[in-house]
């Protein structure tokens, strides 16, 4: 009798390309189905069960993945049920046995100008492709996260990027995650072997495209240069005008120089095209915080939270609507930014809120540590320099306090002059002037605080700072306008009601009771 189940009867490389075309369909169960069939009819060949295991994967069974591969011990004898193996276990959150997997087949000891530098013994990775090695590391890097390893972890995605340039997410790890401080960001990028990976034009592009994910706080003036190569004949900056990624790139940089309304227009437009943008709605969320658009940003917050309660996102909407609501929440907002800091290593600003958080519970010296700290990993971040200037005030050390000022004041302009400011460096105005007070700079104390004034012409404190200058300068009737312009905006300022009486007598005594006499 003719057997239906004979191998010759039945064209297995029809059914695997069947069960190819229900992943392509994200029918998983029925990929799945078909798969653990041609494992049996195909003798367990190592390419049938790693499919099967890719299928188990994507239905999220990864426990049942790693133990299918394990038990065959396929781990060992075939790169891709080595790296499926380590990605199911990673996903199953079994990190100590994804770790056994990786150290019973690692893969490199340390990269060399010509790529990965392997061990003695012939290993199975060895001759794999180099997106593969590239992906092996990478995922190796996420378990070490996972656990909390970064500095391992980091070395592992910079290796995963340096043995395949185009490996997007090793590089998403590190700029995302913050696992880098700036400088080191430009430095791995500068460190990437591109010239040997890609051809003239492609570095130029991903040159441009990985630039354009780099931190903005240290040049926030600088605008992105696309690429002149050609794509198809197309030159690359006319196809990548639209593009999202890059527009979002652009709100970024305007958020860092303060031009909020630009940036949340940008975003608005952005979001417009796609409404859930994982890279822009955080920058939005910004930008709804900083122009107190509380309603819009609950509104939002809500929505994210209704259709991704598990996204981090989410709960950062939320965690940004009650800050826009709640103040002298320092307990809360401290651990918050600990917390930060712990997770993005690369990033200063948690040491910069810290430090904030510190200055506004008066503990100067504290503050000071932290902005220390996260000036050495942000150098050139005007924001930062702003508050050591700050500091210098408070600790009566006018001199470097102004030369502070002045430098976060060049970093904001871009080393141009005349460039207006945004509203929001209003402060760093005021500051200024009242440095050059204490240094007996009236006119230019003056000046500065003029130019606070055409930011917002309605702070009653700026008008306040006017006329105590011109009290000191002599000029008693300057003085008193300013002092009526600061208590018509703020009526119970007690230092503005007490300078105004004394400036009045001023005035009294200096005018004569009659017109003629002297």
């Amino acid at each position: 009798m003719h057997n239906l189940l004979d191998n010759k009867s039945i064209d297995l490389d029809n059914c695997r390309k069947l069960i190819k075309s229900y992943i392509d369909l994200h029918l998983y169960s029925a990929a799945l189905f078909w798969a653990d069939k041609v494992v049996s009819l195909s003798n367990e060949d190592p390419k049938d069960i790693c499919t099967l295991a890719h299928c188990m994967y994507l239905m999220k069974q990864y426990h049942r993945a790693a133990h299918l591969i394990r038990s065959r011990g396929l781990e060992k004898a075939d790169v891709m049920c080595h790296y499926l193996t380590v990605r199911s276990l990673l996903e199953a959150k079994e990190y100590n046995e994804a770790l056994q997997v990786i150290s019973e087949s690692e893969i490199c000891t340390n990269i060399t100008q010509s790529g990965i530098s392997f061990a003695d013994r012939t290993d199975i990775l060895e001759n794999a492709p180099k997106n593969v090695q590239s992906s092996i590391l990478y995922v190796k890097g996420r378990v070490y996260e996972a656990m909390d390893n970064r500095a391992v972890a980091t070395d592992c995605y910079k290796q995963a990027l340096h043995c395949d340039v185009y490996s997007y997410q090793a590089f998403e790890a590190l700029v995302q995650n913050q696992m880098l401080p700036a400088s080191e960001e430009k430095e791995l990028l500068e460190s990437l072997p591109f010239s040997e990976q890609c051809t003239e034009a492609e570095t130029e592009l991903l040159r441009l495209l990985y630039e354009s994910k780099l931190k903005k706080y240290q040049e926030p003036n600088k605008k992105q240069t696309l690429a002149t190569c050609s794509v198809m004949g197309v030159l690359v900056s006319d196809r990548l005008l639209g593009n999202l990624d890059m527009e979002v790139s652009e709100a970024e940089r305007l958020y860092y120089n303060c031009d909020y309304h630009k940036c949340f227009s940008l975003t608005e437009r952005i979001l417009k095209k796609d409404p859930y943008h994982n890279t822009c709605l955080p920058v939005h969320i910004a930008c709804l915080v900083e122009l107190k658009k509380t309603n819009a940003l609950f509104y939002l917050a809500h929505k994210l939270v209704d259709l991704y309660p598990d996204m981090a996102l989410a709960w950062f909407a939320v965690g940004c609507y009650y800050y826009s609501i709640v103040e002298n929440e320092h307990d809360q907002a401290m651990a918050a930014y600990f917390k930060a800091s712990q997770l993005m290593k690369g990033c200063h600003l948690p040491l910069l809120y810290i430090g904030l958080e510190c200055g506004l519970t008066n503990n100067l010296k504290l503050a000071d540590k932290f902005f220390q700290q996260a000036q050495g990993i942000a150098p050139n971040d005007p924001f930062v320099i702003h508050e050591m200037g700050v500091i210098s005030f408070y600790n009566l050390d006018y001199k470097t306090a102004e030369r502070q000022f002045k430098e976060a004041m060049k970093r904001i302009q871009g080393g141009l002059k005349d460039v207006i400011l945004p509203s929001k460096w209003e402060a760093l105005l005021n500051n200024l002037g009242h440095t050059c007070r204490k240094m007996k700079k009236y006119e230019e104390a003056l000046e500065y605080h003029q130019q606070a004034l055409v930011l917002n012409p309605l702070n009653p404190s700026t008008y306040s700072a006017v006329g105590f200058i011109h009290a000191l300068m002599g000029n008693t009737q300057e003085a008193v306008d300013a002092f009526h312009r600061a208590l018509g905006l703020r009526r119970d300022d007690t230092f503005t009601t007490t300078m105004l009486t004394y400036v009045m007598e001023q005035l009294i005594e200096e005018s004569p009771p009659y017109p003629g006499m002297k």
